[in-house]
């Protein structure tokens, strides 16, 4: 699921130790010198440490810093507050995650600006329909400083990022899958090809029957990487046993807070709400029947055992503002599926391209594309010039783009062909991409239902699939990640 990481105090990175630096200590431990279990609470105290992730010292420092605003979160949401060794230890699996996707991000440099998470801040602004005063004055209602919300967006914003270069690329939607799920849609919906009125009416009152939006929470007991059997079972029992203190009455939030091992943990387990295609199959299976502020049976995974709530389930609600995070906010953003004709007007389009280079500048690109608008006004052949000239991929083809739609190319090249009638050719036009020579060849007007249908049927199922893929990843990255856990030896990991 997402990580809804919550904004966090993070304490100075310089540690004084008793004669032992922070890099001397890690490499310590780097280099297999570990503490056993027994003597874990003596070696805290001698060197503040709470836990190594590879080379990097959390300090206890830090961690006590993130306890306190824990704990002023969790009362602010009237969850009751665990017992302080048991926050201290929901603390600090988070911020091992935490730190292991900044070293991820790092490795991969990606970095997030100031001037990025500001961006970030006005996209949640407009989704939640405010100005971007309005959402910082909402954040530091909540008592949450607004420094410290653009530092949790920050975060969010890298790990959007990561998640793009190490999981998306390698999902792939195929033309069946979308047309499977555009059958079961039809089926669902008993719309598919009825051709009688009360067929149809039939099928419109159960399509009005599903519910618009499904809000979850999860208490999930995690499995690491390669456990043994007998393991499994142990952490099985420990669902079981959960299960069993939810259905006596024990509140799902507080037991979250303190028993589960979700990044989302300190918010009660909440996962939020999106429309019911935006959750993955597996939490549609499992909480189809279950009621409003019911829970599900125990649910298995690649990352261990799931109990889902079901907080909401009916008409679309707005999320607090507060909530809400730029890659967390995409599903519920998504429209229903369209019913009837899509009209759009297409451009065929052709361009010549020059690129701006190291070696090629704008001003020398945009001469050269003058130079090109001259010989074309003069009457030589547009797509003998792209072919011998253009740098872009529809060179061979004499710059052919094929048929656009709005929206499909970037701002300046879509306004410039936007302003050409079918025949016309521009004047050289700059964007990120160079200086382009835009030619229109014909437009037409096109029903773009089926094309909509199909490109929303990828976004669902490329959601229902991305999201349990990050977790998989990042499961697979504490595994082979040498992870120190002081407050909790058991969840030390030593790669193999």
């Amino acid at each position: 699921m997402r990580s809804p990481y919550t904004t966090r105090r993070l304490a100075s990175l310089l540690l004084v130790l008793l004669g032992v630096s922070a890099s001397a200590a890690a490499q310590q431990t780097a280099a297999g010198q570990q503490p056993s279990a027994e003597n874990a609470a003596e070696h805290q105290a001698v060197d503040g440490i709470a836990a190594v992730v590879n080379k990097q010292v959390i300090t206890l420092r830090q961690v006590d810093a993130q306890v306190r605003t824990a704990e002023a979160q969790l009362k602010q949401q009237n969850i009751a507050v665990p017992d302080r060794q048991i926050l201290r230890r929901q603390v600090l699996q988070r911020m091992i995650s935490d730190e292991l996707l900044r070293q991820e991000a790092e490795r991969l440099n990606i970095e997030v600006t100031d001037a990025g998470a500001e961006q970030a801040a006005a996209v949640i602004a407009q989704r939640n329909r405010m100005t971007p005063e309005q959402l910082r004055a909402e954040i530091e209602r909540s008592g949450v400083s607004w420094a410290d919300y653009l530092k949790d967006l920050r975060h969010e914003v890298m790990v959007d990022q990561l998640r793009q270069r190490t999981v998306d690329r390698n999902i792939h939607i195929s033309d069946a899958d979308v047309d499977a799920f555009l059958k079961s849609q039809q089926r669902r919906s008993g719309l598919g090809s009825l051709n009688q009125r009360g067929q149809a009416q039939q099928g419109q009152q159960a399509q009005q029957a599903q519910p618009s939006v499904l809000g979850l929470a999860q208490i999930l007991v995690a499995v690491p990487e390669g456990a043994s059997a007998a393991e499994v079972q142990r952490l099985r029992s420990k669902a079981e046993e959960l299960l069993s203190r939810l259905r006596a009455g024990a509140d799902f939030a507080s037991l979250a807070a303190s028993s589960s091992d979700a990044p989302e943990a300190l918010q009660g387990g909440d996962l939020g709400v999106r429309p019911p295609e935006g959750w993955p199959d597996l939490f549609l299976q499992a909480t189809q029947g279950v009621q409003a502020g019911g829970v599900s049976d125990i649910v298995q995974s690649g990352n261990g055992f799931h109990i889902l709530k079901v907080v909401t389930r009916g008409q679309e609600a707005q999320q607090p503002a507060q909530a809400q995070a730029p890659a967390a906010a995409a599903p519920s953003q998504q429209a229903p599926m369209p019913e009837g004709p899509m009209m759009v007007t297409q451009t065929h389009a052709s361009h010549i391209l020059i690129k701006i280079t190291p070696a090629m500048s704008e001003q020398r690109a945009r001469e050269r594309a003058r130079q090109l608008e001259h010989r074309l006004s003069m009457g030589e052949n547009f797509e003998e010039l792209a072919r011998l000239y253009s740098e872009d991929a529809s060179a061979p083809q004499g710059g052919d783009l094929g048929w656009l739609n709005p929206g499909e190319t970037v701002p300046a090249f879509e306004q410039a062909m936007n302003a050409l009638q079918p025949g016309q050719i521009s004047a050289p036009v700059l964007s990120q991409f160079g200086w382009h020579i835009i030619r229109v060849d014909d437009r037409r007007e096109k029903d773009m239902e089926d094309e909509y249908r199909r490109m929303q049927a990828r976004q669902i199922l490329f959601q229902r699939r991305v999201e349990p893929a990050f977790e998989d990843w990042l499961s697979q990255l504490r595994g082979q990640a040498y992870i120190d856990n002081r407050l909790d030896p058991q969840s030390s990991r030593r790669p193999r």
